[in-house]
């Protein structure tokens, strides 16, 4: 697709200006990263050109000098807590995290478990990572958090908390999720730090909203589109206005906490090194944007993407954990409406036509691909049959997968499987495509374009299933469908 992003010069750009940062600070820096450090597909979305390991490319670079800790919440391990995309509990993704780290040669050093208070589950988790020989430590819950700042500061707030043991310059403090209490480890280690005589530094690092570009730029909109559920807000930050006469953009909670954080750097070191929010950053993305028009459009299909996905959670689960008005007002100020959605409008007139769902895929060039509900196949699954015919230059009337190797899979589905559905899944299309590809040089053709789909926008004008849905995904094509189901008689749930 376009690109709107470089990211070699990102990479380069944001680990040198870590490896200032640590120098700054006599060589110790503790480093809260935000957001997730393996793909981060949000950022390759409005970003064209950001790969989604980027922030761990650039972590690679610096991974003799790095460590990092992996800082989990008690309170999320009592509760079960669920990661969204994966469908795996905190603690079990510290464990994930851990061997995906190890696994590209970073160093980690430690699990930190905040808001400790003896919960039984916690003191499992902490005796299985001792099993396992990973170091681990506590930090408890501080009564007064976070405004009772002499409190926090002092013996009875921080100096509770155990001194997590480092050997690194840069301490890499990341977690599974939000509300980890990532900020609040790194300042208890300052205050150890500085105990012991040891100087030492703190830093953000995140990569939305992007600081130095305006307020209101579709890609920090996006942003606050992806965090709808948040009650996150895109701010002007007031205190780099004040200190420097500039305006950059940071958020609300950022924005609200800087007062405390400020008052908590001057009781442990005297000075505050910072003057605002922004200063706290280390972000780089901003200065890596080099075709603006082609982010900002990337953007607008986001906000709407994302629109698209609270309406189809609200028609499946009765509620979405997104708020619908606050996407709208995004999408009025990013200067977008679901016309501006291509792929929806071409689909939508198919379905018009035949009277039967419809798929549309919009190819790399803006050529509009369609898949319509026959017989043999769903309609997603004809969009991408028809996609692959184009991108391999194959004449309409040639049939990749004959209806002789179609039919003993229906038979197997409906027969055996009990699925009153014979049509084809995409998976299901997608097997059949490549073992027909053993005995067929075009089938072959057709195969060898599945990967130039990646990044295609397409859009159903029903709702689809997980499976669909994920093979949509894994092949990179960002889908959006209409929130209703295929047969009208149907109101609760499809198959």
């Amino acid at each position: 697709m376009k690109i709107g992003f470089d990211n070699d010069k990102y990479l380069k750009m944001q680990s040198e200006h870590i490896r200032e940062r640590i120098e700054k600070f006599g060589n110790k820096l503790y480093l809260e990263f935000g957001g997730k450090l393996f793909d981060d597909y949000h950022a390759s979305r409005v970003l064209p050109g950001f790969q989604p390991d980027s922030k761990l490319q650039m972590l690679l670079q610096l991974k003799d000098q790095a460590e990092v800790v992996i800082v989990i919440s008690a309170e999320d391990i009592e509760e079960n807590k669920v990661r969204g995309d994966y469908g795996i509990t905190y603690d079990l993704d510290v464990l994930r995290l851990i061997d995906e780290f190890q696994s590209v040669g970073l160093f980690v050093g430690s699990v930190c478990l905040t808001k400790f208070a003896g919960q039984p589950s916690a003191e499992l988790f902490q005796q299985r990572l001792k099993e396992l020989g990973i170091k681990s430590y506590r930090h408890y819950k501080i009564p007064g958090y976070p405004s009772d700042v002499n409190h926090i500061v002092s013996d009875e707030g921080y100096g509770k908390n155990d001194y997590i043991e480092t050997e690194r310059p840069l301490v890499v403090i990341t977690a599974p999720g939000p509300g980890s209490g990532k900020m609040a480890t790194c300042l208890s280690q300052l205050y150890h730090e500085h105990k012991k005589g040891i100087e030492a530094g703190y830093a953000k690092f995140e990569t939305f909203p992007i600081w130095n570009i305006p307020l209101k730029h579709p890609v920090n909109l996006a942003y606050e589109a992806a965090t709808a559920d948040l009650n996150d807000v895109n701010m002007i930050d007031p205190f780099h206005l004040e200190a420097y006469g500039k305006t950059t953009v940071n958020y609300n909670r950022d924005i609200e906490i800087f007062p405390v954080v400020n008052a908590m750097f001057e009781l442990i070191a005297g000075e505050s090194p910072y003057k605002s929010p922004t200063d706290m950053g280390v972000n780089m993305a901003g200065n890596c944007i080099v075709d603006d028009e082609v982010c900002c459009e990337a953007s607008q299909q986001e906000i709407l993407r994302r629109y698209y996905k609270c309406l189809c959670d609200k028609k499946r689960n009765g509620e979405t954990k997104d708020d619908i008005y606050k996407l709208e007002l995004l999408m009025q100020q990013a200067g977008v409406t679901i016309d501006d959605r291509k792929v929806a409008k071409v689909a939508k007139e198919i379905e018009e036509k035949t009277g039967s769902p419809a798929v549309a895929i919009e190819l790399e060039d803006g050529t509009m691909i369609t898949g319509k509900t026959s017989d043999l196949l769903g309609s997603s699954a004809a969009a991408l049959l028809n996609a692959v015919k184009k991108l391999g230059k194959i004449e309409d009337d040639v049939k990749l997968v004959s209806p002789q190797a179609i039919e003993p899979i229906q038979t197997l589905k409906t027969q055996y499987l009990g699925s009153q559905n014979p049509r084809l899944h995409t998976d299901e299309i997608l097997i059949a495509l490549s073992s027909t590809a053993a005995n067929s040089e075009v089938a072959k053709v057709a195969m060898k374009q599945l990967h130039k789909l990646k990044g295609c926008q397409a859009h159903s004008t029903v709702l689809l299933t997980s499976v669909d849905e994920q093979t949509f995904k894994r092949l990179g094509i960002q889908l959006t469908c209409e929130p209703k189901y295929e047969e009208d008689g149907r109101k609760y749930h499809k198959h």
